[in-house]
């Protein structure tokens, strides 16, 4: 069984995040969304939020794609994460040079602690290569409209965050 990893904070998920997550599913057999909690990042929403809203979308994504995704919280390295879920590939989207840069060197260290652990990674579809958790939430604390950058559910959470 092909196993891949897909982490990240998704605080919040994005469009852009569930293009990924859909588009990895045709690679691996069952795909592991890794929701990290990263204290340093200090995130709008809890973990149990952001696992909850990851796992909402995730699970619309099943019943359209009829594939197997799990959501797993985690705290260690990214892989250590990989080897405790058993992924023997890991799964990042690019949206710009900039990105490639950090996650090359990531790469280049995950390789170092563990060259069995392949990194994949995938483009971002050309009309979400914008989407930034960062950039939405910062739109959605300063009134602005945020909801052809994530789901309704996710527009809701936000609304609610800022609007209570």
């Amino acid at each position: 069984m092909r196993i891949g990893l897909y982490p990240g904070t998704f605080d919040p998920i994005t469009l852009g995040h569930v293009d990924i997550i859909t588009r990895a599913m045709a690679l691996v057999d069952r795909l592991v969304i890794g929701v990290a909690i990263n204290r340093d990042k200090g995130p709008l929403f809890s973990l149990e939020e952001r696992v909850a809203m990851v796992r909402a979308e995730c699970d619309a994504i099943t019943a359209r794609t009829g594939g197997e995704i799990h959501v797993h919280p985690f705290e260690n390295l990214l892989i250590d994460c990989a080897r405790d879920v058993g992924a023997g590939v890991i799964v990042r989207g690019l949206r710009a040079v900039a990105d490639f840069e950090y996650e090359f060197q990531m790469v280049g260290m995950n390789r170092a602690l563990d060259s069995s652990i392949e990194t994949v990674f995938l483009m971002a579809d050309a009309r979400r290569q914008a989407i930034a958790s960062k950039l939405v939430k910062e739109i959605a604390r300063l009134g602005g409209d945020v909801s052809k950058f994530v789901t309704p559910a996710v527009n809701s959470a936000l609304g609610a965050r800022f609007d209570g």
